[in-house]
């Protein structure tokens, strides 16, 4: 019997389109025939061969972490299926020796994986693109068939829902390939359900981050207090729901592969295809942000569209934008001097839309700005209004061309990019609100957008 201890060897097979093990180098050969198998015939790791069917069915190479069983100890594998003509070509790495993880204790580490078979209702499992590679059978009580999610990006199945501090656990776990507790998310499409989301990140032998392995636990329908997301809630007929969910899905997939590819994840490949992959993946995310303007501007059409009206900090969200917006300035080498911590500016409007104002308003600031140049946030009081003041150093806009910035699809030259739709949403979206954008620019001279809305309802 091949002693696996610990290995940086790679493993190699090949499963056929019946998926028999037709062949395997000896490591493979040996964790198969200890599993039952027999020289040619079914391969006999059930993991392994999920993960081959999977790659199979998708048309698309998979990559997944798994524990084997070996006799009475585990191994811990990266595995990589490709499939082609002939079947699925396997690579297997990392090969890590461990006992088997006891439910009564041990190396906390090893028991990451251990508390999944806590009070969870039903299990998934991604790869390193956040791919959905896995649902457990129990999940069929909430999504139904099961088929249509495998392969598809975990945004698909999930929305997922800001905590009260306005973080998303999965968004620090995934920077840092680390566990995350306690994500609160919607299963789309309808949004009835609400489940909690824990998950441990999947590691393979080299200590790369492999995906998450994770839980989902159903909430009672009034322990989340969550608003339905515009992007579903506000879609207001079948063609715009149609447009969203036939495009979102495809794209989501192609800006992750595309971005895999330019990370170069699964290995190193020649420069010029990774700046292509980079401009595949920026082109996605292009679509992306144009269905996201097709979907707002299909909502803020609608006669009855009505805005959440609650109390508000204008300062919190305009740090909040400053945050988000951050790297992007810091690419060009501009500041953004934002409200300090301590600033404080109350208003009645909708939180998500009012950041979503303010990221538009300081994007288009950073966007014009000349490198090594300043973004100014302001937060001010105007009797019964309270405003947020953007003002760049950039070109400046003539006030001819000053109506024409909030029309509908209008860009001040063909060489600018976006849809012409950020402004007109915004300002629909602040007049909704009670409140209003103004801009006050001239040619050469920068650019300063106010924000005001009511301080009482």
């Amino acid at each position: 019997m091949t002693d696996f201890g610990a290995s940086n060897a790679v493993s190699v097979g090949r499963v056929d389109n019946q998926g028999c093990l037709v062949a395997a180098d000896p490591l493979l050969e040996d964790l198969h025939e200890g599993a039952g198998g027999v020289p040619g015939g079914s391969l006999a790791i059930p993991q392994i061969a999920a993960l081959a069917k999977l790659a199979e069915r998708l048309g698309v190479a998979v990559s997944r972490s798994v524990i084997a069983a070996k006799g009475d100890r585990d191994v811990e594998l990266h595995i990589q299926a490709e499939p082609d003509s002939e079947g699925v070509k396997l690579a297997i790495g990392g090969w890590v020796e461990r006992d088997p993880i006891s439910p009564e204790g041990g190396n906390d580490g090893l028991r990451d994986h251990d508390f999944l078979r806590a009070d969870a209702d039903w299990l998934w499992e991604t790869d390193h693109a956040l791919r959905l590679t896995a649902l457990s059978p129990d999940a069929e009580a909430a999504l139904g068939s099961l088929d249509p999610y495998i392969g598809q990006p975990l945004t698909g199945l999930f929305r997922f829902v800001e905590g009260v501090d306005g973080a998303l656990p999965i968004l620090n776990a995934l920077a840092e390939h680390r566990r995350f507790a306690r994500q609160e998310a919607v299963l789309r499409p309808d949004g009835d359900q609400r489940v909690e989301l824990t998950a441990v990140p999947l590691i393979d032998g080299a200590g790369r981050f492999g995906g998450f392995r994770g839980t989902a636990t159903a909430q009672a329908a009034e322990a989340v207090a969550v608003q339905p997301a515009a992007n579903d809630a506000e879609i207001p007929d079948a063609f715009g729901r149609q447009i969203d969910r036939a495009l979102r899905a495809p794209l989501d997939r192609i800006v992750a592969s595309a971005h895999s590819i330019e990370a170069q994840l699964e290995g190193p490949i020649r420069g010029d295809y990774a700046e292509y992959a980079g401009d595949i993946s920026r082109a996605g995310r292009h679509l992306l942000g144009l269905i996201d303007d097709l979907v707002d501007l299909q909502a803020v059409e609608r006669p009855d569209f009505t805005p959440e009206v609650q109390d508000i900090d204008l300062a919190d969200i305009a740090r909040d934008a400053a945050g988000l917006l951050s790297v992007r300035a810091s690419e060009k080498k501009i500041r953004i001097d934002q409200p300090a911590d301590d600033e404080s500016l109350p208003a009645r409007a909708d939180y998500k839309r009012v950041l979503q104002i303010l990221v538009n308003l300081v994007g288009n600031a950073v966007r014009f700005a000349p490198e090594d140049s300043q973004v100014w946030i302001r937060c001010e009081s105007e009797g019964d209004l309270a405003a947020v003041i953007v003002a760049d150093q950039g070109r400046g806009i003539s006030a001819e061309d000053q109506p024409r910035i909030f029309e509908k699809f209008e860009r001040l030259s063909a060489s600018e990019p976006g849809t012409g739709l950020g402004l007109y949403i915004a300002r629909r979206l602040a007049r909704a609100m009670g409140g209003d954008i103004d801009v006050d620019s001239a040619r050469g001279q920068g650019a300063r957008f106010v924000l005001t809305l009511p301080v009482d309802a």
